[in-house]
């Protein structure tokens, strides 16, 4: 792995970066999605033999970025083609990839993606979502909460548990669930967050599935969710790295004009430094960003998955670091809605929070990189 940028990916970025800065703070999600899928950015990692770019997390992952550094950051990205096209793209069978992949890579059908539970958290082992056979078909049951973009997604990838013949444990098992399918319910939640994607609570009762609906392997699961959560990890990195970096732009622009004491407020170390500290933070959780992509595309899970745990942690915390400071170099101009900053004092936090918390990924460093023994 190299720490600098291809001329490929140099172009890419520069690219995207020009697009947001056509759409701006004040973006229109539906118009940005459309321009973005005739661009080729919303597949760009998806295969080539089915209309992506043949690209891989890492390109994506400049795609969100940029997005969000320009400030009209696009959330299903992190859902539709990270998560799920990488899932069906990997596992999924032949159908499902037909079906999927061109349309997720074009950007005419979208797919949410529901683990999260409501007393669950996030022990993905407490999941109660559960599928059973019925003939050809199956039967799911369950609830699933903070899921985005469900009313605006074609189908919800969701992630339930199957009885193991041969243990009779439950085993993870991921399907595609079509959004008007009978008994698939969802009723959106009363967010404070100011986002253009809407959050759901979502009801499964005995919904009916072909055994089509299966995606890949009934015994390969966990290999598959993992294989969805890395890529989440990673865009959730893109996705706070961006915010931080937008929030910045705006401080460091503030701070070479705004003029108290006969001299522009930047030139004073006490508004330099923190600004500079945020700089160097974001620049290497960008770094750790950049080595989970890698990692993951090239391949290696077990890497990719220490990574995308340690680039998510240290993006969350440098985007809440540099948000703070950029609204306290405007001061007051900083919670005006001119300046949009004061929004992203709540925004930011969801990077600390989803879709997992630092204490999480603490946790996981702690056992799975460190050897200690666990609290759980």
């Amino acid at each position: 792995m190299t720490t600098t940028e291809s001329e490929e990916h140099k172009a890419l970025r520069s690219s995207v970066a020009a697009l947001g800065k056509r759409h701006g703070r004040h973006y229109d999600r539906k118009a940005l999605w459309e321009d973005a899928a005739k661009l080729g950015y919303l597949g760009v990692n998806l295969p080539e033999a089915y209309g992506g770019g043949g690209g891989g997390i890492a390109e994506l992952s400049i795609v969100l970025e940029e997005l969000g550094a320009a400030g009209c950051p696009l959330l299903m990205m992190v859902v539709s083609p990270a998560i799920c096209g990488t899932v069906i793209a990997r596992f999924g069978t032949d159908a499902q990839k037909q079906e999927w992949l061109p349309a997720l890579a074009d950007g005419t059908r979208t797919m949410a993606f529901g683990i999260t539970e409501p007393d669950a958290g996030s022990n993905s082992h407490r999941i109660t979502t559960t599928a059973r056979r019925d003939g050809a078909d199956w039967l799911i049951t369950g609830r699933k909460v903070f899921i985005s973009g469900v009313d605006i997604a074609d189908a919800t990838l969701i992630v339930g548990r199957t009885e193991d013949a041969r243990t009779g444990s439950l085993k993870p098992c991921l399907f595609i669930v079509p959004r008007d399918t009978e008994g698939f319910e969802r009723r959106q939640i009363d967010m404070e967050l100011n986002a253009a994607e809407k959050q759901f609570e979502l009801t499964l009762d005995d919904v009916r599935l072909p055994a089509e609906a299966l995606v890949g392997d009934e015994d390969a699961g966990l290999l598959q969710l993992f294989a969805g959560l890395n890529p989440e990890r990673v865009m959730t990195a893109a996705f706070a790295i961006g915010m931080g970096r937008y929030a910045l732009a705006q401080a460091i622009a503030y701070a070479r004009d705004r003029t108290v004491w006969k001299a522009p407020i930047g030139s004073h170390q006490a508004i330099a430094h923190p600004l500079a500290q945020a700089h160097i933070e974001l620049e290497l959780a960008r770094l750790m960003m950049q080595k989970a992509a890698h990692l993951y595309d090239a391949g290696d899970d077990m890497g990719a998955g220490e990574a995308a745990n340690m680039a998510k942690y240290a993006a969350g915390e440098a985007c809440v670091k540099a948000v703070d400071q950029a609204v306290h170099t405007l001061g007051g101009n900083g919670l005006t809605r001119e300046f949009g900053l004061a929004s992203l004092i709540t925004a930011a936090r969801v990077a600390r929070i989803a879709p997992v918390s630092r204490e999480m990924i603490l946790n996981y460093v702690s056992h799975q990189t460190l050897g200690l023994p666990k609290s759980y």
